[in-house]
């Protein structure tokens, strides 16, 4: 096993090109996009069910990196979400086959 980094990035929907095309530009290796199908959060609980448009939707993508590389994604994508809604979470998580990441 080999110790990554996952970074955990929860944003609106509509902001969701806009990441992926950081992440792109970042080189990030990799990364997946699941939908957020509700929460709880400062401003109180919140669903996505009867949202009729992807504006108050949420997705939340994963990366998983290396160390080395962590601060060179975390930068640029905080700088995204800091103008956004949006939640960035950085774990230790272990690998099996650490030349996918």
């Amino acid at each position: 096993m080999h110790s990554k980094k996952r970074i955990e990035i929860i944003v609106e929907a509509p902001v969701l090109n806009r990441l992926t095309d950081l992440l792109d530009r970042l080189d990030a290796t990799g990364y997946t996009v699941v939908p957020v199908l509700g929460g709880r959060g400062r401003g109180g609980s919140w669903s996505r069910e009867g949202l009729a448009t992807e504006a108050g939707r949420m997705v939340m993508v994963i990366v998983v990196t290396g160390e080395e590389r962590l601060d060179a994604i975390l930068t640029p994508v905080f700088g995204l979400v800091t103008r956004q809604i949006g939640i960035v979470t950085v774990s230790d998580v272990m690998v099996m086959r650490p030349e996918h990441f």
